[in-house]
């Protein structure tokens, strides 16, 4: 009997671990690591195909990527250059990004006309299929745009393999932050500098 008690309150723990990790708010990657000591440079790669995570650094260029959206248009990451963008990964059956997206969809439609761009990639070879992510879309009215990564490549390049996870670019593609972890209003407004 004192076996099947351990058992079940080892079991309980670790379903609190993961729930409080699921559901805490976004936070920045930079919160997350400690700086390396100076004049040395850290390189955490580990045999990620297609993974580069020097280039992922704040204060570097965001990898340039092309997609398709669900509207069938080509979208290229450079051609949004001259805009702040909030670049997104996401999942229909993921509750954060449920979560998230509503307020994605309000600071879109605030903000927009500010030079502040979404661009939020559905993990569409994680998920249940474009039909399911146009389900998805017109349920929670998502306006923004929603590029398909159907091979998974660009999700493997950002690292996107807890969701959500943003980077936030400036007007020359740069990332000036990664969140991991969704994010509301008041955070996107902060982290996109926009009033």
């Amino acid at each position: 009997m004192n076996k099947n008690l351990l058992s079940f309150a080892i079991l309980a723990l670790a379903v609190v671990i993961l729930v409080v990790n699921i559901w805490k708010p976004g936070s920045t990657e930079s919160e997350k690591t400690t700086p390396a000591p100076t004049g040395e440079s850290v390189d955490t790669t580990e045999d990620i195909p297609g993974a580069k995570l020097s280039s992922l650094r704040e204060g570097a260029e965001a990898p340039d990527f092309e997609l398709k959206t669900l509207g069938g248009e080509i979208v290229k990451l450079s051609d949004y250059r001259g805009k702040r963008v909030i670049l997104n990964f996401w999942a229909t059956w993921c509750p954060p990004c449920k979560a998230e997206m509503p307020h994605m969809q309000n600071f879109y439609e605030q903000y927009n006309d500010q030079g502040v761009e979404i661009l939020a990639v559905n993990l569409t070879s994680m998920d249940k299929g474009v039909e399911e992510v146009q389900k998805f879309v017109d349920e929670y009215g998502l306006t923004f745009t929603i590029p398909l990564d159907e091979e998974g490549d660009v999700g493997t390049t950002y690292q996107a393999y807890t969701i959500p996870t943003s980077y936030i670019l400036d007007e020359n593609g740069v990332i000036t932050k990664k969140v991991i972890g969704p994010m509301d209003e008041k955070m996107m407004r902060e982290l996109t500098g926009v009033k």
